[in-house]
């Protein structure tokens, strides 16, 4: 819907941008120098226990049901 009177156009605009305030887009701060220290960072090398869990009853799982070991290739 178009408005026809030119005037009734710009008062809306008008209120408009007084409803919603101007965004603020700067960056407050260079972000790359974090970037790169996240980069450069060693990774973590610490396993969570519940992989060696789940881990462990594979072995088992496969030490009583051999067959398995054709399931568990399928899905790889």
């Amino acid at each position: 819907m178009k408005p026809e009177d030119p005037d009734q156009e710009e008062e809306i605009q008008r209120q408009l941008k007084g409803a919603y305030p101007a965004i603020d887009t700067e960056l407050h701060r260079d972000l790359w120098p974090a970037m790169l220290r996240r980069i450069q960072a060693e990774p973590a090398r610490d396993v969570p226990w519940y992989d060696w869990v789940l881990a462990g009853c594979s072995m088992v799982l496969l030490a009583v049901f051999p067959k398995l070991a054709w399931l568990f290739a399928y899905h790889l």
